[in-house]
């Protein structure tokens, strides 16, 4: 069925025919969940990345009931879905990948007619269901009977060779973009809002959490030496935050409403260098209002997990890359948990408009940062975005550098990049400097509450800043360029860049060793923090082309030594470190690089090191291929996906 004039009609007035609510409504500042949340209005929300037709009949509550079998690398039971539609309707239309449907059924057990339609490399299949016409003001239930496959790209199953025990298997997902549906079949958007629940049963010597209320903290024993789980999520969340995650894991409370769940040889490492979470949660609160979720905890995963984190509500997913030893990559449990505002709270409408979750995030990431460890410890990385940034924007055609982004025919994972998140946080900074602090906080606490539980998009951003920030002001309008920001390539001619003194004198050390060829020695590496290290690996010489060597190997070796860097703990130095020295064929780093890239999955970090090696000929293309082949089946579909397109699949 072709997207036609119904896929433009008002959600709003659509959403008065089903008599639904169209946003939260507040007391007293906190959000109170309304029964199910109308689409986002208007062309810009229409999502051209799932084949549901929500303003007809969408998916509002999804109760899964599966069996984990990690012998088959399977999840397979039942989903039921909760359906509103408008009066006269008699098809939903659901999202699938790769999975194998048995049957659908009516809340009566009676079968329904479906259809599995054609698949698209990206959106995979629509799965038609039939029924008799709504009456008005109906809601009906289907029940979908289904299996996964194992190799459902949500869903990666480790060994137990993959796991930091050894003696048991793992399982986890990664729904974001649109890989929900490869493991739940349901309408995967993140303008459609759904509650869920869930009986998992897996073996009974692992444990299963999700991203939802634990209603069962033991479990409960099911048949054949197996337990089952049950979960309940009582906030409408868009789709890619239903989350799992089964394995031998323990916990650790930091208070009495956070904690770390992790393996329990990691343990007291985790809740160690994660203790802060609780005094962000709390920092969080002051700024922007109440935390809506209840719990707030994090599962530190297997080092296959292909992020650095997934905001998944009450759970948050982290690598366990940010275990550095000294706290100091923090900065990412910060991020997630700004996310239960920004992205959990507010969701992009469509992929279309990421950088309204991921922009908003980083801003209120750094705010943050600034309230629990200071102002010098934010600006700092606020640097390190920026310069990050810069070489986003070099790099990207320029259509892919503006904020507002059109991914049709597109995967949406190529709006996930450094312009989402830092051009994004720069705007917002750009706008709290322009109207002042006081005014900006105040603005974005009311943007939260006003919009709690709601999909966005861009047009409905800059309609909330202009109605309730700028006011009909047109001088201040002019001065923010909120138009230019949003919808152009680049920075506007109002963006500033941050500055840090305490990179002034990691910069002149860097110039003295890089430049002025001096001595590794006169580098005062033990004086800085991570943020100052990280700034001085990721220093380069001005106009430098690609593939110059601007070291030589008895530098490169000084440098290894004197600093320690091919036993470096701390993930991003390590990364930062192998940047340098594979660009530079420095042979001695190819076993850093080697353990480095055969001991973790985190994207951020896999594929950037293989594209480096790529470009270094057939040196770095024998040790990419080399390298890849055993790292591969380490990795999580995400990240070998990415890396697939570059080296090839061995």
């Amino acid at each position: 069925m072709k997207r036609k004039a119904l896929g433009l009609v008002s959600a709003l007035a659509l959403a008065a025919a089903m008599g639904l609510s169209a946003c939260s409504t507040t007391t007293g500042g906190a959000s109170m969940t309304p029964p199910a949340v109308a689409p986002a209005p208007g062309p810009d929300a229409v999502d051209s990345h799932t084949y549901a037709r929500p303003e007809i009949a969408r998916v509002v509550d999804v109760a899964l009931d599966l069996t984990a079998n990690f012998e088959a690398k399977t999840l397979s039971g039942t989903a039921t879905l909760d359906i509103l539609a408008v009066p006269g309707a008699n098809e939903v239309i659901l999202d699938i990948r790769n999975l194998d449907i048995q049957d659908v059924r009516d809340a009566a057990g009676q079968p329904l007619r479906y259809v599995v339609g054609e698949n698209d490399a990206i959106k995979g299949q629509p799965l038609t269901v039939y029924f008799p016409a709504f009456a008005a003001n109906e809601r009906r239930k289907i029940t979908v009977r289904y299996s996964t496959r194992p190799d459902a790209a949500a869903l990666q199953w480790l060994s137990p060779t993959q796991t930091a025990g050894g003696e048991k298997p793992y399982l986890f997902s990664q729904g974001q973009a649109i890989l929900t549906r490869t493991w739940v079949p349901t309408q995967d958007s993140p303008g459609i809002r759904q509650t869920y629940s869930a009986r998992i049963t897996a073996p009974a010597d692992l444990t299963v959490v999700m991203s939802a209320d634990q209603l069962t903290p033991k479990g409960e024993a099911a048949a054949n030496g197996m337990k089952s789980w049950r979960f309940r999520m009582n906030n409408p969340i868009p789709p890619y935050l239903i989350a799992i995650g089964v394995g031998d894991i323990a916990f650790a409370p930091f208070d009495e409403r956070s904690g770390v769940w992790t393996e329990p040889s990691r343990l007291r490492a985790a809740a160690a260098e994660l203790e802060p979470t609780a005094e962000m949660v709390d920092a969080a609160e002051k700024l922007y209002g109440p935390y809506r979720w209840g719990r707030y905890d994090l599962l530190v995963l297997p080092p296959s997990f292909p992020f650095g984190g997934m905001e998944n509500p009450k759970l948050t997913f982290a690598t366990p890359t940010i275990i550095a030893g000294d706290q100091s990559l923090v900065s990412l449990v910060a991020h997630e948990l700004a996310h239960s505002w920004s992205g959990n709270l507010v969701t992009n409408a469509t992929w279309n408009d990421f950088w309204l979750n991921e922009g908003f995030t980083t801003y209120f990431e750094n705010r943050i940062m600034e309230s629990v460890y200071g102002y010098d410890r934010a600006v700092q990385e606020q640097v390190l975005s920026w310069d990050g940034l810069q070489d986003e924007l070099k790099s990207l055609p320029a259509d892919d550098t503006r904020l507002h982004l059109n991914l049709m025919g597109r995967d949406p994972d190529d709006g996930m990049n450094t312009i989402a998140y830092d051009k994004g946080s720069a705007f917002l900074r750009t706008i709290e400097r322009i109207v002042g602090r006081d005014k900006f906080d105040a603005w974005l606490r009311g943007y939260f509450d006003r919009n709690a539980y709601r999909p966005m998009t861009t047009a409905m951003f800059l309609e909330d800043i202009r109605t309730n920030l700028v006011k009909g002001d047109a001088a201040l309008e002019s001065e923010l360029q909120l138009d230019a920001w949003v919808y152009q390539p680049g920075l506007p001619s109002n963006a500033v860049a941050p500055v840090s003194n305490a990179f002034t004198p990691v910069d002149a050390a860097a110039v003295a060793f890089f430049k002025d060829k001096g001595p590794a020695s006169a580098i005062p590496w033990s004086e800085w923090n991570t943020q100052q290290r990280q700034r001085f690996l990721g220093w380069r010489p001005e106009g430098l082309r690609a593939n110059a060597d601007w070291l030589t190997n008895s530098q490169l070796a000084d440098l290894e030594r004197t600093l320690n860097l091919a036993n470096e703990g701390n993930s991003e130095l390590t990364f930062g470190w192998l940047q340098i020295a594979l660009a530079h064929r420095y042979q001695p780093a190819v076993a850093t690089a080697d353990a480095f890239l055969t001991s973790q999955g985190r994207r951020k970090f896999v594929l950037p090191l293989f594209q480096t090696l790529w470009n270094e000929g057939d040196w770095g293309r024998a040790n990419a291929r080399r390298i890849y082949a055993e790292a591969r089946p380490l990795y999580h579909p995400v990240t070998s996906g990415s890396v697939d397109q570059l080296v090839g699949r061995p």
